[in-house]
């Protein structure tokens, strides 16, 4: 019995730590692919910001066509401090939003895409967090260069309810905002409000909600708006 007992604690620890050898390695091989298909995503929602990148599921290669249409139309990065001014050596891509959210807002950096389209018009994309009903909300706002009008937006979210408030990253949710304006007349930020329907529209500056996902397009509307606020010192710097 004793014996029997100390065949069975031995299989079994070497079956553990077999396992958790085989799981390490599994891990450490498939790291490289994984951080490939984060970056391939990642660039992927900021070129759909500006409208480009929507072949990439028909592409033969879609890792090649990304990047290829990447590096076409992102034409520049900026990391900005809380004042709005560049950051030197530094690449807009490495920053991860999310966390530098964590991070006391004396000592955040903001990262910034510059997107040069095939007319030369320059589109200025800035990447916006915030949360949903169910979990985290995020997207990029492009600005024309007037740093007023929106030319495109992107958003995804990670929980929300299918067919309520998933729809925020539906492409006829998200045409919506498309020439809205950050900046009312007087000149004062004021964003753009996601209006349920018994709410009164504001030329220029609303879109309609989503119907049965009220506090998923609240929370977008807030994201978009507390998100972009961080953005005008450097907005207000390059208004035309």
């Amino acid at each position: 019995m004793n014996k029997s007992n100390t065949y069975i604690f031995i299989y079994s620890t070497v079956m553990v730590v077999l396992v958790a050898a085989l799981l390490a390695l599994a891990a450490t091989v498939l790291k490289p692919f994984q951080q490939k298909n984060l970056e391939i995503a990642k660039k992927l929602e900021i070129l759909h910001a500006v409208d480009k990148g929507w072949d990439a599921g028909s592409a033969d290669n879609k890792n090649k066509y990304v990047e290829s249409e990447y590096d076409k139309y992102i034409a520049k990065t900026f990391v900005l401090n809380p004042a709005g001014d560049t950051i030197a050596d530094r690449d807009a891509f490495e920053v991860d939003a999310t966390s530098e959210m964590k991070k006391d807002s004396t000592v955040r950096v903001y990262p910034v895409f510059l997107c040069t389209k095939d007319d030369g018009s320059k589109n200025f994309i800035f990447p916006v967090r915030g949360k949903g009903l169910w979990g985290p909300i995020w997207g990029y706002v492009a600005i024309g260069d007037d740093m007023n009008t929106i030319t495109g937006v992107f958003f995804d979210h990670q929980g929300e309810t299918p067919g309520l408030g998933a729809e925020i990253n539906t492409r006829w949710f998200q045409k919506q905002f498309l020439n809205k304006k950050i900046f009312d007349e007087a000149g004062a930020y004021i964003s753009v409000k996601v209006l349920k329907n018994n709410e009164a529209k504001i030329p220029d500056h609303s879109v309609d909600a989503i119907s049965g996902g009220t506090i998923t397009s609240k929370g977008l509307e807030a994201t978009i708006f507390d998100s972009m606020k961080n953005y005008l010192p450097f907005i207000n710097k390059h208004k035309q």
